[in-house]
């Protein structure tokens, strides 16, 4: 959900404490268009700020449409002056949602060539104050938003193992965390696998793995029976290496790829009845 107070740190941003470029009298019409193909994602928050400023969302395309050059994503009518104070921040957050959104339907696609069941999750690395946003996106792409903050799931890292070995941690953790709290275990050898889900881990995550490493460890956690315990693949995982991943039996791939480095679509916005 997006809030008001959200919304007013965007705009006080941008339009600081004297705004004469948008003195534009008279009402107005607006429309976000695509300028090139990509999935579509952004439109709660590119909404709230024109809802913020008194401007009429009047048409729009759900949250994960794909589009292509020239499609129109929302329309709006109100004051001219609000619907220019708001056209920049709605484009900047439909943009860059958009974007994240496109980047994650491409990695699902690719590893939906070798398998039908692997979940293509985010991770926390995410921009400051715009995590929701970034998160919904993932989930308009087809992907999964995987924890949402650190009180969704424990991860037990390699510097909590460092501290305390594997199940010296995974116990430290279990007797603190909810029965209703999963353990995600992240190990870095094949052999560290199966000793992880032996502990009481309820997700593997095998990182920074090569895919043949990454087999490897899927097999020797099925050979020892721990057919409930979910594999996660995760560390440095490209779009061009996905499908190479998927083929492995894991079932989830973690990318920060997928909020840290997408590129926003293209969009702009057109006034004018």
């Amino acid at each position: 959900m997006i809030t008001n107070a959200q919304v007013e740190r965007w705009l006080r941003e941008d339009v600081g404490h004297h705004d004469v470029t948008n003195q534009v009298p008279g009402e107005t019409t607006g429309r976000l268009v695509a300028k090139e193909f990509g999935v579509f994602a952004g439109l709660e928050a590119a909404t709230a700020v024109f809802d913020y400023l008194g401007v009429d969302a009047l048409e729009s395309l759900e949250d994960g449409t794909h589009v292509e050059p020239g499609d129109e994503l929302l329309s709006v009518e109100g004051p001219a002056r609000e619907v220019l104070r708001g056209e920049r921040v709605a484009v900047n957050l439909a943009g860059h949602a958009s974007g994240i959104a496109t980047r994650t339907r491409r990695v699902v696609d690719r590893a939906r060539t070798e398998s039908d069941d692997v979940r293509i999750a985010a991770t926390r690395k995410t921009t400051p104050g715009l995590r929701g946003l970034e998160k919904r996106a993932v989930v308009a792409g087809g992907g999964d938003t995987h924890r949402l903050d650190l009180s969704h799931m424990v991860m037990v890292k390699d510097n909590h193992v460092a501290e305390m070995g594997l199940e010296g941690a995974i116990d430290h953790f279990r007797e603190r965390a909810s029965f209703a709290t999963q353990l995600d275990v992240e190990v870095e050898s094949v052999a560290d696998a199966p000793r992880a889900a032996d502990a009481g881990a309820d997700i593997v995550l095998l990182d920074n793995m090569t895919p043949e490493e990454t087999r490897a460890a899927v097999d020797r956690l099925r050979e020892e029976g721990h057919d409930e315990v979910l594999a996660e693949a995760s560390g440095g995982i490209t779009l061009e290496a996905v499908a190479d991943y998927a083929a492995t039996g894991v079932d989830v791939i973690s990318m920060g790829s997928l909020t840290h480095s997408a590129p926003s679509l293209d969009l702009s916005f057109r006034t004018g009845r």
